[in-house]
């Protein structure tokens, strides 16, 4: 199997990360009266950024406040986030195994997420991911971000053999439309954060574990 570029998303895709997003969330709804929200519909609303995701927890709570608030809200979220960023948090089943071993097959890899960089690149750490996909862009890297195309392209310029094909691996529309986009093929995950039917986001093949990734990527690449 000829080595390509692989971009996966992290949230949802790499790592079950909605429990401690949902504690965070919960934590700023709870600071300002609101009720909270279920782990599962936070599941939905993960994908588009931390600010996005307070915006929707709001609305499931009574609504919008002014953009000051928010303001303030997303600092706090920020900083409670940071602090329990992988309490509760895990790799999806299969997922070191393949990495490991598309890394053993000289496969480049990196994240491309809406998350902001810098708790991207510490959750990485955390779980020893920065080892097999040096490469992190997130939501703040460029002045774009998913769903534009652009924050896939920008991020494999980064990547150091730019004559490997590139394939993209997430969990939502925000993925696969800008790889869709970009001119990638991509596979998408069905066990995510998505409120779209993961065989409807369009992907070229659907995966439900990791130990089918590196089967779905030698179908795509024949």
């Amino acid at each position: 199997m000829i080595p390509m570029r692989l971009l996966f998303d992290l949230d949802g895709t790499l790592l079950d990360t909605a429990p401690d997003l949902h504690g965070a969330l919960n934590f700023c709804l709870k600071s300002v009266g609101r009720s909270t929200v279920s782990l599962e519909s936070v599941k939905h609303m993960v994908g588009q950024g931390a600010r996005v995701l307070l915006e929707k927890g709001l609305t499931a709570t009574g609504g919008m406040t002014s953009d000051e608030e928010i303001d303030r809200l997303f600092d706090l979220f920020l900083e409670y986030y940071a602090d329990h960023l992988s309490d509760n948090s895990v790799p999806y089943p299969g997922v070191i195994s393949a990495l490991e071993q598309l890394h053993a097959q000289g496969f480049q890899m990196g994240i491309c997420t809406n998350k902001p960089y810098k708790l991207a690149e510490q959750i990485a750490k955390d779980f020893d991911l920065n080892r097999l996909l040096p490469i992190i862009t997130g939501g703040d890297s460029f002045e774009i971000r998913k769903p534009d195309p652009d924050h896939l392209l920008k991020t494999l310029d980064l990547f150091e053999d730019q004559s490997l094909p590139a394939l993209m691996i997430g969990d939502s529309c925000n993925d696969i439309n800008a790889a869709t986009a970009a001119g990638l093929k991509s596979i998408a995950v069905s066990f995510g954060y998505t409120d779209i039917p993961p065989r409807e986001l369009g992907a070229n093949i659907v995966i439900d574990h990791f130990d089918e990734l590196i089967g779905a990527i030698k179908q795509i690449s024949e």
